[in-house]
């Protein structure tokens, strides 16, 4: 049985549409890109009814991991740089660097974990991600914690 309350982290792909118009009404809200509620699910093509019963259940990851611990697994190339490209992505993004955990490389490639805290980050944790997965010498990027 789940217990009421529990948070789950689900890939938009498989997300029912209802949802993904939710977060697409509530992201125009938010930019100012529509004035109401009314324009909001009039543009993404909900109901006002179906957006007022799902708006306080559904966010964004980025909204849900701002002021809290990431932490993340990394695999990378056993390539000069390649860990300082990444933390210096984190610093740039004003995200702290709390533990840093390097295994030594094993046929070229190194298992990194990174924990950093995302209170007063200027980027969200998603394009963060997004640019860390597209470094040079970056092969996998899993989010292995959040709290």
């Amino acid at each position: 049985m789940v217990e009421k309350g529990g948070f789950y982290i689900i890939k938009e792909e498989i997300m029912p549409e209802i949802l993904k118009k939710t977060v697409k009404a509530k992201e125009l809200l938010k930019s100012g890109k529509a004035k109401t509620i009314n324009e909001a699910t009039e543009t993404v093509g909900m109901s006002r009814s179906a957006f007022y019963k799902y708006k306080d259940y559904i966010f964004p990851f980025y909204e849900a991991s701002m002021g809290k611990i990431i932490t993340v697994s990394l695999l990378l190339e056993h390539i000069p740089g390649v860990l300082s490209a990444i933390l210096d992505e984190i610093a740039r993004a004003h995200g702290n660097v709390l533990t840093i955990n390097q295994n030594i490389p094993i046929q070229n490639m190194a298992s990194v974990t990174i924990s950093f805290e995302t209170g007063n980050m200027t980027k969200n944790v998603e394009d963060l991600l997004a640019i860390i997965q597209n470094t040079d010498g970056v092969q996998k990027v899993d989010i292995v914690a959040q709290g």
